[in-house]
């Protein structure tokens, strides 16, 4: 089978042998993956043989399971599960669980097709609904992360929220935001970005809460800048340097800045819901290609040039 490989600085097709059920799990193939920000890092930090891709769409061929996915089934999924029992989990940590961290699926989200474990059927995976179309649904596992972010805000009605950032994550937490009962603003220094959002940016305002969804480092002064004082500032990005907030300005100002980083697994029901009924949009957010073109996907989304990919496999 085809699959995507990261060595040496280049991203490359190979063939390799397909996955084996390993006991209990499933034999998914792939019909497509998302291109998540997570990938573009783990490129541009060079790091070597990195898991690519893990917001996949596909159909169950193979399964030895206690669930009730069965054979054709079509699911979407995500990539990590927790163990539910370590202090990390005891305290809503689930993503600093060490076993979180060490589940993934097999060999990785831009292959033709992929190994999860009963683990990942129990907590992280979900029928495709008829309403959805393949990349709609790809955000099942990215809208997760956004709710778990929008979950530690703490948002009370009416209050006022800025995201900054507004690629496809920024839109999701805009929209996650106003269903949660914020009054929501948006801003990004991309125009078509900010027109694709339909926000506005008030720079005479104070926020009571700002998402930082930009990778920028100097958002950061921003984010201080318009956060009303005793707000939050939830950080949902990681920048290139070690540039962060100031302990003064937390101090002084009783600010919360809290980091959101990956979901709790009942927050993949909460996105799957969300989806299904279409209180979240995400039609024609991504562009589309095929996986002998991921690495002009991944150059196309460092230049800013798209929203978001969608790998077909």
């Amino acid at each position: 089978m085809k699959r995507a490989v990261y060595k040496n600085g280049e991203i490359k097709i190979i063939e390799t042998q397909m996955p084996t059920l390993k006991g209990k799990g499933a034999i998914i193939k792939v019909h497509g993956c998302g291109l998540c920000g997570s990938d573009i890092v783990k490129i541009r930090e060079k790091i070597e043989n990195p898991i690519l891709g893990h917001e996949v769409v596909g159909e169950i061929i193979e399964i030895n399971s206690d669930t009730d996915f069965k054979i054709n089934d079509k699911v979407a999924l995500g990539h990590h599960y927790p163990c539910f029992e370590c202090e990390y989990c005891k305290n809503d940590s689930f993503s600093m669980c060490e076993t979180f961290k060490k589940t993934n699926i097999e060999p990785c989200g831009f292959a033709e097709y992929i190994y999860v474990t009963e683990g990942h059927l129990k907590n992280t995976v979900f029928k495709v609904p008829e309403n959805l179309s393949d990349d709609e649904i790809s955000f099942l596992e990215p809208l997760a992360c956004v709710i778990r972010a929008i979950e530690r805000a703490q948002i009370k009605q009416g209050q006022k929220a800025l995201v900054m950032g507004l690629g496809s994550i920024g839109n999701l937490m805009a929209q996650s935001a106003k269903i949660y009962g914020a009054d929501v603003y948006g801003y990004d220094i991309n125009e078509k970005r900010q027109k694709y959002s339909k926000l506005s940016f008030d720079k005479n305002l104070k926020y009571n809460i700002i998402f930082m969804t930009s990778g920028a480092t100097s958002a950061i002064d921003d984010a201080v800048k318009y956060v009303l004082s005793g707000g939050k500032i939830i950080v949902f990005s990681s920048v290139k340097d070690l540039n962060g907030y100031t302990n003064n300005d937390i101090y002084y100002r009783e600010l919360s800045i809290i980091g959101s980083y990956s979901p709790a697994p009942y927050d993949y029901k909460i996105s799957y819901d969300l989806l299904k009924e279409g209180k979240i949009n995400t039609k024609g957010m991504s562009t589309t290609y095929n996986l002998d073109n991921l690495k002009n996907a991944i150059d196309d989304t460092i230049n800013n040039k798209i929203m978001k990919a969608f790998i077909k496999i």
